[in-house]
């Protein structure tokens, strides 16, 4: 067992299965208390089953670790409240919260219901929030009683569909977009008291993303969550303190930071739009292309 978050309390939101179960399983291997928060729902967010958190907390258990299950609703303000209380008054303290719960409602958007769009938004974007605001008022008060800042991670998940851009997941990637803003945007507001915010993009397979195209054998071990879940116990160790405000691309045989939005090649302001279209699309000629899926210049 290594001892990189050793003593540590982590709460893992969506740590029944896939990516969360490594994170947990790592974690815990690393010497964390783990609180396991899953509602057990299918990939589409229907349904309730605690067995599969129920499940990491015994491995964790039997290797020797700590852990408990939780079943709060992390998009219900209330819930994730009460997610936030539990590691506390089970453990004693909180000092990482990881939101990974998701679901997926794939649809062109031309097709999506109004159900679609809402839910996966509530779950992903609301979801983070309603967690990160309950654990950011305790560290905060946490900090103000030390007198100190404290050493609290927030690791929160994007995707390329929202940093990129993915046909067939505006929900989804609209949802996953907003997040890596939540991200840049707490870290700055909550560096003074010593709390870290940054955000992974896995790149796995897990039961959300492994019906949506044929992959190889190969392929398929790259995508390995265990892949991804260094990246996400090393930011929720105490070594991780200077970086803050980062999204991370990880998983499929890489590991980058992403580098964000910038602002391109600018004309003058024009006061008649009859003169325009011509400077606009010199501008545009400059300006670099937007990326695909993976991040790259696409070329037409």
């Amino acid at each position: 067992m290594g001892r990189l978050c050793a003593g540590r309390v982590a709460i893992v939101t969506g740590g029944g299965r896939g990516l969360g179960r490594e994170y947990a399983l790592m974690l815990a291997g690393q010497g964390a208390k783990v609180v396991v928060n899953d509602l057990g729902s299918t990939a589409a967010g229907e349904g309730a089953d605690l067995s599969p958190a129920q499940q990491v907390v015994d491995d964790i258990k039997r290797a020797g670790g700590e852990a408990i299950v939780n079943g709060n609703d992390v998009s219900d303000w209330a819930g994730a409240k009460a997610l936030i209380d539990a590691a506390v008054d089970t453990f004693g303290r909180l000092d990482v919260l990881i939101n990974n719960a998701g679901i997926l409602r794939d649809r062109m958007m031309v097709n999506m219901s109004e159900a679609e769009w809402d839910a996966v938004i509530k779950v992903h974007l609301k979801g983070t929030f309603a967690p990160s605001h309950h654990a950011a008022l305790y560290w905060r008060q946490e900090s103000k009683t030390q007198g100190k800042p404290v050493s609290a991670r927030l690791i929160n998940t994007s995707s390329a569909s929202g940093i990129f851009g993915n046909v067939g997941q505006c929900n989804y990637g609209a949802a996953k977009a907003g997040i890596a803003a939540f991200t840049i945007i707490s870290a700055m507001e909550l560096r003074q008291y010593g709390i870290t915010v940054n955000a992974i993009a896995p790149r796995a397979q897990t039961r959300m993303t492994e019906g949506l195209r044929e992959r190889t054998e190969e392929e398929i071990k790259r995508r390995n969550p265990r892949w991804v879940a260094p990246i996400v116990v090393w930011l929720a160790s105490e070594e991780s303190a200077e970086v803050t405000g980062r999204v991370f691309e990880a998983g499929d045989g890489i590991l980058k930071v992403a580098e964000g939005w910038h602002a391109g090649p600018g004309i003058d302001p024009v006061d008649d739009p009859n003169e325009l279209g011509p400077q606009v699309l010199d501008m545009l000629r400059k300006a670099r292309p937007n990326a695909d899926i993976w991040g790259r210049d696409i070329v037409s």
